[in-house]
Order: C-alpha cells, then structure tokens, then sequence
C-alpha cells in the first residue's frame, strides 16, 4: 500500500494548477500575436508622409524688407546730390615732339560737376601735365638733354552714369576744350621747335574721354579711378595720349 508524503502532494497540486491554466495562457499568446501581426500590417500600408520644408519665420522677411529699404535709402542719398567736386594725380602718356619718343608725365587733376538728373550732368575739368622730353644728340643744343616741360587742359562736357549702385559707380565723360603748352621754359632761350619739341601754343582744341569707376566709401564721399583719353593737337598731328588719374570724390547739395 502506497504512502503519499507532503512532497508529493504538494507536486500533485502544481501540476493540477498548470493543467488548468494551460488553456488561458495558450488564448492569452495567440490574441497578443494576432495585434503584433495587424500592427505591422497596419504601419507597412500606411502611406509615407513626405516631408514638409517649413515656411520662413516672419523676422527672416522682416529683415530682408529692412535691408532691401536701406539699400534704396543709401542709393537715393548718394545720387541726389546737386554738386561733385573731385580732385587728385595721375599718369598720362605724351609725345612731346614728332621726333621725340613718348614720355610720362605726372599730373593733377579737378573737376566740379552739376547734376542735371540721377544720371546726366555738366562737368568741367582742369588739367596740369609735367614730363622730361628726351632730346636726342642730333637735335640736343647748348647741351639741353632732358628739358621739362608742361602744358594744361582746359575742357568742359558731359557725364553719363551708367551705374549707380550703393557701393560703386560707373560714368562715361567726354569733354573738349584748349590746352596751354609750356615746352620752351627749360630751353635756355632757344625756340622750343629747335631741339625738337612743339611749338608753344596757347589755344590748341583738345578733347577728352573718360571711365570714372567710384567707390563709395559714405553717401558724399568717393575714392575715384580714372581711366582717360586725351588728344591734343600740337604741329600738324594729333597727340594721342592714355593715363590714368586717382583721386576723391565730394558730394554736395540737393537737387
């Protein structure tokens, strides 16, 4: 006859237990699989939304509007100003004499222009040239190699800006007028036409153009580059001579 001791009956009891909870567990795992399932199912058919670029913030437009309106501004201010005085130095290629070989002549330069509107304008320039001439050996007397000589442009016109913006600006000149020549001061008395120079002349017609590239560096001051052209006719010729000026810019007055 069997004994049945603690051990065992307690065994018997969880196995009981186990049996009876078997069939819970077995629903409980298989509706949890089912949602996993759907849930998958779920997000593979939904549609991917397609990423949206966000608008811009309303203080970006503000500043951009700010700095669009500052710009005008700046460029209104600058180009209404009645008068523009100018001044500086420069370089200019000559040819002294139709024997002689081209030199370089320092100069000054000044001009007032009055404004006629935001690009037209009346412009008056005055110029002053000085240079060594070479005269050769065949030519040279009383030992007078390298005499200095001068001459200066009297001229008025007009100028056309082609482009105004707030840092820069870019302008077309063209002028005429006379030149007073000065090339027989340093030739001890002789004739300068003797050692091979022009004859001096008081009232030979000259014409001009010009590119002049402002920077603006505030509203009514510039720094200037000037790229010219300069014809003069001395003799029977005409002299065509290139340079380039450099100088400041003024402004002042309203229109």
């Amino acid at each position: 006859m069997f004994r049945f001791t603690v051990p065992a009956v307690r065994t018997l009891r969880a196995a009981a237990v186990l049996v009876a909870c078997a069939p819970l567990l077995a629903a409980q795992t298989t509706s949890s699989s089912t949602a996993t399932a759907e849930a998958q199912s779920a997000s593979q058919a939904a549609p991917a939304t397609p990423a949206q670029t966000p608008a811009p913030a309303p203080r970006v437009r503000r500043v951009n509007s700010n700095r669009q309106a500052r710009i005008a501004r700046n460029i209104q201010d600058a180009y209404s100003h009645k008068w523009e005085a100018a001044g500086g130095g420069g370089y200019l290629r000559f040819h002294p004499g139709d024997q002689l070989l081209h030199i370089n002549e320092v100069n000054f330069f000044g001009s007032a222009m009055r404004s006629l509107g935001p690009q037209w304008g009346i412009v008056a320039d005055v110029r002053g040239n000085y240079g060594n001439a070479k005269i050769p050996n065949l030519l040279a007397q009383n030992s007078i190699f390298r005499p200095q000589i001068s001459h200066y442009n009297f001229m008025a016109g007009v100028q056309y800006r082609l482009i105004g913006v707030e840092k820069y600006s870019v302008s077309l000149a063209g002028q005429g007028g006379v030149t007073m020549s000065k090339f027989g001061g340093d030739a001890k008395g002789l004739p300068s036409q003797t050692i091979g120079l022009w004859k001096d002349s008081n009232y030979n017609p000259t014409f001009s153009a010009s590119v002049d590239l402002d920077y603006n560096i505030y509203n009514n001051l510039a720094a200037r580059i000037q790229p010219t052209y300069v014809a003069t006719t001395f003799g029977s010729s005409v002299q065509n001579s290139l340079g380039v000026n450099v100088g400041v810019v003024y402004r002042f007055g309203r229109r």
